[in-house]
């Protein structure tokens, strides 16, 4: 059964930190790219990173480039979103994806707030 379990979500100041993890099970986590979402309220669900499956390669959106960073660890199957610097505008649901060729799978999301 495959899995997709995201953490680290909650309430944070603006300027302040937050790490997302999520830890993945029942497929070869190895080969799949990995990304992380975010849906705002009121918003289109938008790709906010990825890596690669050997975590060479990784890419953010530009409105978190210098903030941001991806990472995995195919020990352990997890991938993590380290933000830092947070903006009110980050407030959103992160959602942890893993993609290989035509196969594709969402954990439910984590609830980032970034309020004052």
């Amino acid at each position: 059964q495959v899995q997709l379990v995201e953490s680290g979500g909650g309430l944070v100041q603006p300027g302040g930190s937050l790490r997302l993890s999520c830890a993945a099970s029942g497929f070869t986590f190895s080969l799949y790219v990995m990304r992380w979402y975010r849906q705002a309220p009121g918003k289109e669900r938008e790709l906010v990173a990825d890596i690669t499956s050997a975590g060479v390669t990784t890419n953010y959106v530009n409105s978190v480039k210098g903030r941001f960073t991806i990472s995995r660890d195919n020990a352990k199957n997890t991938v993590s979103l380290q933000m830092n610097s947070l903006k009110l505008e980050y407030t959103a649901v992160y959602y942890c994806n893993a993609g290989w060729h035509t196969l594709e799978y969402w954990g439910k999301g984590t609830l980032v707030t970034v309020s004052s």
